[in-house]
């Protein structure tokens, strides 16, 4: 993956027109995020593509000339996808992985497991007959006794999270790699034939090419929430909707909350489907980030959303994609990983390795951002509901074959734009793209977005609050 191509591919699978690829220009810092794979250049080509969709949108919306100028800095790209990593509450430095989301050795390779939540932590330990109170050590007893793919079917069977770990060519062969494979980086559907929506023109400063949209942000962890707090960021009134009896990490929450709010509705409830189905009619997105299927029995399936309100945006998020023989499993960016082979790519054969940051999440989290951006453009000339859908397992197959393949080579060939390059010193200390903020749930010290371009905005206009506590309404 080129500096260039990586964002123009990126940008080109967003629908985004070849010639305003010229608009971007990068600061190169060596040392940032480095890893054998182009794991800066994916974050690059994904910031920046996120960028530009913004800033083409609020030029339309604004009456400008020319697409405001986007700057990606290699410094602050790096500093936000770790932005986990940065965060202090009152000095206090959360915990990003429980002790059982690790590697284990089995019987015959490894596997790697996920046990954050307290339900997945349960069903982990059912799955291979413990206790609930087990730790490590007799974990890693019953494993290394197993093969790994007998781990990952007993512990997936029981709904908890287990992958083995592939090399990037046995992924290839494996029904789910290659049903992934075949999938566009960013899928793409037009539906319906509703009328162009209208946004309201802009002004003031700084420009907000989201204003006035309002998202539905149903998405957990990191991926879905990373792509919401990036659209209120850029102006949207995001409403993040968690059901009460799934509970949720406060110092996640809070890493992904900025310029949000926060509700809970029980969607097996009468009133509270009511409230939600107020909250949809008025809706311009919905973002979702649930196992595939999962919603589909509330009525939120892509199609039946689109039946009931023509015209929305509706953007799914998933591990595996919605097709496959894994295309009802669960799953997260340190499986993806294992999975598809970087674990491996960045391991030895002593141990499997990981990359420098969850790069499938926070690529993909800004890669659904811009084409979110980039469909409520889209709308304003052609009208028409549009359904996205993007995988992590997509992404990292995009970063392993470095950004390329086919379609990209053909793609980047096609569209020919170059954007401009300059060298910055070298990325060694984050401090530039760290602020603090005051906010109800303490003292913040966060990463700054690295979503910029000239006349945006910098940073968020309202910090994170406590989880769930706003009321589930419309500002």
């Amino acid at each position: 993956m080129t500096d260039t191509d990586g964002i123009k591919v990126a940008w080109g699978a967003m629908g985004g027109d070849p010639a305003l690829a010229s608009r971007v220009s990068t600061v190169v810092r060596a040392g940032a995020l480095q890893a054998r794979l182009p794991v800066r250049e994916l974050a690059r080509a994904c910031v920046g593509a996120c960028a530009l969709a913004a800033a083409e949108l609020g030029a339309r919306r604004a009456g400008l000339v020319e697409v405001p100028g986007v700057r990606v800095d290699d410094g602050a790209v790096a500093t936000a996808f770790v932005s986990e990593r940065h965060l202090l509450i009152d000095g206090r430095a959360p915990v990003s992985f429980a002790p059982l989301s690790r590697f284990w050795r089995t019987a015959d390779g490894w596997v790697r497991t996920h046990a954050n939540y307290p339900h997945h932590r349960a069903r982990l330990l059912g799955a291979l007959g413990l206790t609930a109170d087990a730790a490590v050590e007799p974990v890693a007893d019953v494993l290394a006794e197993r093969s790994a793919l007998e781990v990952e079917e007993t512990v997936y069977g029981a709904g908890g999270l287990a992958v083995a770990l592939r090399t990037a060519e046995e992924w290839a062969t494996h029904p789910q790699g290659a049903a992934v494979a075949g999938r566009p980086l960013v899928e793409r559907e037009r539906i319906g034939t509703a009328r162009a929506r209208v946004l309201p023109p802009l002004d003031g400063d700084p420009l907000l090419p989201a204003a006035g949209v309002r998202v539905l942000d149903l998405t957990r962890v990191i991926a879905g929430p990373v792509a919401t707090r990036t659209l209120a960021l850029l102006g949207a009134d995001v409403l993040r909707v968690d059901a009460p009896q799934l509970p949720e990490d406060p110092d996640a929450h809070a890493d992904t909350g900025f310029g949000k709010r926060s509700t809970r509705l029980d969607l097996g409830l009468a009133a509270d489907r009511r409230a939600f189905g107020e909250l949809l009619d008025r809706a311009d997105v919905v973002v979702t980030g649930y196992r595939p299927g999962a919603l589909d029995r509330f009525g939120l399936s892509p199609e039946a959303l689109l039946d009931r309100r023509p015209g929305l945006v509706v953007a799914q998020l998933s591990a595996w994609g919605a097709y496959g023989p894994w295309g009802d499993r669960r799953g997260f960016d340190s499986l993806v990983q294992v999975a598809t082979g970087i674990a491996a790519i960045e391991g030895s054969p002593e141990q499997p390795g990981a990359l420098p940051a969850q790069a499938l999440d926070h690529g993909t989290g800004y890669l659904l951002a811009g084409a979110v951006l980039r469909a409520l453009t889209e709308q304003s000339e052609r009208g028409g509901g549009i359904a996205l859908r993007l995988t992590l397992a997509r992404t990292a197959g995009w970063l392993i074959a470095g950004g390329q393949g086919e379609r990209g080579r053909a793609a980047a060939h096609e569209q020919g734009a170059i954007t401009r390059e300059e060298s910055g010193t070298a990325y060694t200390r984050p401090d530039a793209w760290l602020v603090e903020t005051g906010s109800d749930i303490g003292r913040l010290r966060h990463a700054l977005s690295p979503v910029s371009f000239a006349g945006g905005p910098s940073n968020w206009a309202r910090p994170p609050g406590y989880w769930g506590a706003d009321p589930a309404r419309w500002a």
